[in-house]
């Protein structure tokens, strides 16, 4: 056994049960797309940061060590580049046991997949995620990125710690802003491996998730809601909204097989996307 570092996180099995329905087969799924997971913390006011770019923690330590053990159960963990930018993340999993963190290799760690469709992610040797590489802690990530060229410097960095860019046809909206085509990214992980996918963030890339052309897409929903409000001006978690035959607005989705279980002073949501709503 590989000695445990002092940052790992414990997660007793008396704290996993009530997760077990809401994750991945353990065969994975038998079409073509992996099971998907969408995971976040939001505040009372359904808040994900304070502004873009901030800083801000919600969840208590149980919910935290709940997440990095979800990571452990997915194959790959994807957030957006503002994310990436503004977190400079880890993107591993600190659960005592998994590799790196008890145990040898990289066993129970995810790959990161980051989407980043201008490769504007300036990333380098020191960046959090290389370094746990080095220490056969972690994943080196997969980019996602609408280039197909994309800057060979970074890539040439990737690749010398088994990452690598994935170019994917993400075409821009009016506003100019790059629109992701969710079934083909998800179809092109798991043809590159990810069985289970755990969506975490950040803001735009929830929302784009969560759209009604995408949100049948998710297998499992697990969102932790911390006690606080975090006021407006946040970063705020809230779908586009649907409109009936007549034009009236109706809620943009909604779950079903729910179950709310307390978490220390958090509440953790479980649910599915309703279908017939989706």
């Amino acid at each position: 056994m590989a000695p445990t570092p002092r940052d790992a996180l414990d997660f007793p099995e008396s704290d996993r049960v009530f997760l077990n329905p809401h994750l991945p087969p353990q065969v994975g799924t038998a079409d073509d797309l992996p099971f998907t997971t969408l995971t976040f913390a939001t505040s009372l006011d359904s808040s994900l940061a304070l502004s873009p770019g901030a800083r801000t923690v919600l969840s208590g330590p149980q919910s935290k060590a709940m997440t990095h053990y979800l990571r452990s159960r997915h194959d790959g963990i994807l957030i957006g580049v503002g994310t990436a930018v503004a977190d400079d993340p880890g993107l591993n999993c600190r659960i005592a046991g998994v590799g790196g963190y008890g145990n040898e290799g990289l066993n129970g760690q995810p790959r990161p997949v980051v989407i980043d469709p201008s490769a504007r992610w300036d990333f380098s040797d020191d960046s959090k995620l290389f370094q746990l590489c080095r220490e056969g802690r972690g994943r080196a990530p997969w980019i996602v990125t609408a280039l197909d060229r994309p800057p060979p410097e970074k890539q040439a960095l990737l690749e010398k710690y088994g990452g690598r860019f994935i170019s994917l046809e993400m075409p821009k909206s009016e506003a100019g802003r790059h629109q992701i085509n969710w079934h083909d990214l998800l179809v092109t992980l798991k043809s590159n491996g990810l069985l289970s996918v755990m969506v975490e963030g950040g803001g735009q890339v929830i929302n784009s998730l969560l759209s009604p052309s995408h949100m049948s897409l998710l297998n499992s929903v697990i969102v932790t809601i911390a006690p606080t409000w975090l006021g407006q001006g946040g970063v705020v978690v809230s779908p586009a909204r649907r409109f009936d035959d007549g034009g009236n607005a109706i809620s943009a989705a909604r779950l079903t097989n729910v179950k709310w279980y307390p978490f220390g002073e958090d509440v953790v949501l479980c649910g599915q996307v309703n279908l017939s709503d989706a």
